[in-house]
């Protein structure tokens, strides 16, 4: 049996959707629970909705929220959802707080929405689920087919990529 991973989400690309009427992408719900679904996923995951924020509205409380949401966790397993562009900068808050030592976190995201097809979204949870379950306690990020040390990964805007520092 394995343990329960928790799933923390809170928002990104991976988790918006297209609003014809206004134009513009916002965040209708999560998309987890049917992601999982979909891919038959079948490991024990306790969902837990924290925000749903475009990483660069993140600010310091959030990510303290984030943290507080790890620590409370009786789980040593999580994985937490989250917008890319600010992916590091959270996993590093994480990986700098000492109560987290003993626990296997990954953050993973989408460059483009679930929702609107075509998204690496469904790869990169899939892949994150598995770095949660496999790799030994720490902070990392999943992205892109790689699994990189919260301190170790940088995002190359230009070709949309997550790459090792």
């Amino acid at each position: 049996m394995h343990s329960q991973i928790h799933l923390l989400i809170t928002g990104g690309t991976l988790d918006k959707d297209y609003h014809p009427l206004q134009g513009e992408l916002y965040f209708p719900g999560s998309h987890i629970e049917e992601m999982l679904r979909q891919a038959n996923c079948r490991l024990p995951v306790k969902c837990e909705i924290l925000m749903q924020k475009d990483s660069l509205d993140m600010e310091q409380h959030d990510r303290a929220q984030i943290a507080e949401a790890c620590l409370k966790s009786e789980s040593t397993q999580i994985l937490i959802t989250h917008g890319t562009d600010t992916m590091v900068e959270t996993a590093l808050y994480l990986q700098n707080n000492p109560g987290l030592r003993g626990k296997t976190i990954v953050l993973t995201g989408a460059m483009r929405p679930f929702a609107l097809g075509h998204s690496d979204a469904l790869f990169n949870l899939g892949g994150a689920l598995s770095a949660v379950q496999l790799k030994n306690s720490g902070v990392y990020i999943c992205m892109n087919g790689r699994i990189f040390k919260a301190d170790k990964a940088t995002k190359n805007r230009a070709l949309g990529v997550f790459e090792a520092i």
